[in-house]
């Protein structure tokens, strides 16, 4: 906001130009004190500063109120620094202030009036009152707009769901900045083809060196954001494998979310640990991967993520969805429905955040709050398969049968017939006893393309274990361990060997599960049951240790109902309900 203008001596300068300097030096606290008491002496004398130099100090006054982050205030500022701005051109001359030395020239020293109306957008975007944003900036002439001001445009546009307005804004920063790689995500995610924004960059590209890797990079991100993940993985591969771009953390992380997208969490996990190690301050993406090694039970490593996070930033929803995902995998469902709304508040274009606190809704029986929340993560991530996952387990839980079966047809049709839908579809088929066939049909596709992919192998375990076809159960289960470990594929091969009574192997498999996730509650509950069965004696004893912890687990609910409704009042502190 500070102007070039060349520098006096001190003794030559007016006060107003001496705020400007310091302004200029980032001295934020000194311009507030001094621009503040300075308006207050504008207002009891009118004639003491002149309309340009009561503008400047307005315009100070409230960049200082920005950087303290008191957008409201700041904004009030900028505003009465427009109308002064406004009255000021109306007038051709510009009264003389009482008691200053010479001044600069008018043209030289008023900070831009377009520079102040970013600024109230900030503001604006900051108080999350967009739609003020976007009307504020819209008042700006186009053959005004600077780069950054199309970009927030395009942004804001984007939020909105006014896509056209958007793509126009993006396109207009890719013609003045070619290389602004931000803008060509934003395009590729608008549904424009990655030819014609690669067109865009051609003649930068031919003039610039070793910039050839540009045009296979907007063809990887035009796959990732078309749902191509196969193509998009073999693509990004084989950029990354270039020696120039070897190691990048950005494509290393873009790898993780591609494989985990694809159902692939051990290359998933293995590529966000490789970027964790080259940048151990990296935050992008830690959500996902919190995420994964909640899933995988290991919630000593997710709890260190999470405080690693938090010491790098608090003001990132990532740790606070690690912290969330620690919490809702160790079943306490209010404090993450308290995290996953505090991670909300701070980005809500959060799409983990959202999964989050769906999944915790829904464990908690709000079923219809979590609905709202998958729908929007839909609409944030309409290519991520984990998103209607979670809208279609809602349905399940409500017994909304029809509602899930169009869902899952139409991501089915959306999203291509792939392990992962064909398994989504044939969930939902499982659920109504007139579709158990096609299920079957479904399930028997997904492994023919991927024989390792482990929803697929749970779902046809589950329908077999239906069919008491425990052998051929058994043989599903060996294949699918062969080449992976896998705490549920584990503890459904103990149940199946349990009902051939291959006992001891059955209870080698539940140690193994155990191993690899020892919160896995079922794994637990199964060598319990065939240890009582093996020893009726220490069984009875047992019983009467169980009735005895029991009383004691009662006593932990209630202390859990406590946390709840504590964690509830913060989650109403919050206003995130």
């Amino acid at each position: 906001f500070v102007p070039f203008v060349p520098r006096l001596s001190a003794a030559n300068m007016s006060v107003v130009e001496h705020v400007r300097e310091m302004a200029s030096a980032g001295l934020h606290s000194n311009v507030r004190l001094l621009s503040g008491l300075l308006l207050t002496m504008s207002g009891n004398n009118p004639e003491l500063f002149s309309p340009s130099q009561k503008y400047q100090l307005l315009v100070y006054h409230a960049d200082s109120l920005f950087h303290d982050k008191e957008y409201r205030n700041a904004v009030s500022k900028y505003t009465m620094a427009l109308q002064q701005k406004k009255a000021l051109s109306k007038t051709s001359k510009v009264r003389p202030s009482t008691g200053n030395a010479a001044s600069t020239p008018q043209s030289q020293c008023l900070p831009s009036e377009i520079e102040v109306k970013y600024k109230m957008a900030e503001c604006y975007t900051m108080l999350k009152q967009d739609k003020d944003a976007i009307a504020v900036l819209d008042g700006i002439p186009s053959r005004q707009r600077t780069p950054k001001i199309n970009m927030m445009l395009a942004n804001l546009y984007k939020k909105a769901g006014q896509e056209r307005s958007s793509v126009t804004s993006y396109k207009e920063v890719l013609r003045q900045c070619p290389l602004a790689l931000d803008a060509i995500l934003g395009l590729l995610s608008l549904s424009v083809k990655g030819a014609e924004v690669a067109s865009m960059t051609i003649n930068v590209i031919q003039s610039i060196p070793n910039l050839d890797w540009l045009s296979v990079w907007i063809k990887a991100y035009a796959f990732v954001h078309t749902g191509d993940n196969t193509r998009a993985i073999n693509t990004i591969c084989s950029l990354e494998k270039k020696s120039l771009l070897r190691d990048n953390v950005d494509l290393l992380g873009s790898l993780a979310d591609l494989y985990f997208r694809a159902g692939d969490n051990k290359n998933s996990i293995l590529k966000f640990e490789q970027a964790q190690m080259l940048d151990p301050y990296l935050i992008k993406g830690m959500d996902v991967y919190g995420y994964l090694l909640a899933r995988e039970g290991r919630l000593e490593d997710v709890e260190n993520l999470g405080c690693r996070l938090f010491n790098i930033s608090d003001q990132h929803a990532e740790p606070w969805v690690v912290s969330g995902c620690h919490s809702f995998y160790s079943k306490r469902y209010s404090r993450a429905l308290y995290l996953g709304a505090k991670a909300i508040q701070l980005n809500s274009n959060s799409v983990q955040a959202l999964l989050l606190k769906g999944a915790a809704l829904r464990n908690m029986g709000r079923v219809q709050e979590a609905i709202i929340h998958f729908r929007e993560a839909i609409r944030l991530a309409p290519c991520r398969l984990d998103c209607y996952e979670g809208l279609i387990e809602c349905y399940l839980a409500s017994n909304s049968i029809r509602e899930a079966m169009v869902m899952a047809n139409n991501v089915y049709k959306t999203l291509g017939a792939n392990a992962q839908t064909l398994t989504l579809l044939a969930t939902v088929c499982l659920e109504d006893p007139v579709t158990q066939e096609k299920a079957k049909t479904l399930l028997d596709k997904a492994l023919t393309q991927r024989p390792d992919y482990i929803k697929a192998v749970v779902k046809k375990a589950e329908l077999l274990s239906r069919e008491q076809k425990y052998e051929d159960g058994i043989a599903l289960l060996r294949n699918a361990l062969a080449n992976q470990s896998d705490c549920v594929l584990h503890r459904i091969l103990g149940d199946f060997l349990v009902a051939v009574n291959e006992y001891q192997e059955a209870m080698d498999q539940y140690s193994i599960a155990l191993s690899l996730d020892p919160n896995d509650q079922k794994s637990l509950e199964g060598m319990q049951k065939m240890e009582k069965e093996e020893s009726p004696t220490d069984a009875t004893q047992e019983e009467d240790v169980d009735d005895m912890e029991g009383s004691g687990e009662e006593g932990d609910l209630e202390g859990s109902d406590s946390e709840a409704a504590q964690w509830a009042d913060q989650e109403q502190w919050f206003g995130m309900q």
